[in-house]
């Protein structure tokens, strides 16, 4: 598959593999998947809402003093 693709697009067969890896599918539960691209998207989000919630947490208890 990769050699022939390799041809036709000019592309190396490593770039050729990431894009496959980045966009095969990942089952996340029985009813949903996601590519790796996604995963990887969902989980820098994850990271800044725990951040941004640790920054809340903060803040609330800065202002509930102040009261």
């Amino acid at each position: 598959m990769y050699p022939k693709l390799e041809r036709e697009y000019g592309v190396n067969r490593s770039t050729l593999s990431n894009w496959v890896k980045q966009l095969s599918s990942i089952n996340v539960s029985e009813e949903e998947t996601v590519t790796l691209k996604e995963y990887k998207a969902l989980q820098k989000e994850i990271q800044r809402l725990r951040i941004e919630n640790e920054i809340l947490k903060k803040a609330t208890a800065i202002f509930a003093k102040e009261q």
